[in-house]
Formats: structure tokens, sequence, C-alpha cells
């Protein structure tokens, strides 16, 4: 069970690596808003597998909590970026 999680942890942390470059370096805002969307999903299955190898089930309202603050925010990402034609 340790090495599934010492794994697990390693291929996390190297997505999280990866995206954190895309957040820095992305062209455009969206693909910024994309790779912090990203990157909560992430966080969110590390506290996840953290949970699970200690046995822990009072971690699922911070779950929850980051999940939320993750569409919240992406939807105020999308509704600051829609162009409308009138405009």
């Amino acid at each position: 069970m340790t090495t599934v999680v010492i794994v697990c942890g390693a291929l996390l942390a190297v997505a999280a690596a990866l995206t954190v470059v895309r957040l820095i370096a992305g062209p455009t805002l969206l693909d910024r808003a994309v790779a912090l969307d990203v990157l909560i999903a992430i966080t969110v299955v590390g506290i996840g597998l953290e949970a699970a190898y200690n046995q822990h089930t009072t971690t699922l309202p911070i779950l929850l909590a980051v999940s939320l603050v993750g569409f919240v925010g992406s939807v105020a990402v999308a509704r600051f970026a829609i162009r409308r034609p009138d405009e």
C-alpha cells in the first residue's frame, strides 16, 4: 500500500509541476484559467490520497470546500472572459 501511495504522490507532483509551468507560460487568460482548474483538481486528489492512506474521514469538508472554490473561480473567469457582440 505504501508503494502505491508513493507512486501516486510522485505522479501528482509531476502533474502539478507541469501544470504550474502551463500556468506561468500560458499565452492567454483562458489557458491560465484551465491550468488553475487542473491544479485545483490535482490538489483535491492529493488531499484525497492522503485521507485514504491515513483513513481520515474528517477531510471530506476540506475536499468539498476546495472543489467549490475551484468551481466558483472557473465560473468567475468564464463570465469575465465572455465578449459580448454589442460591446
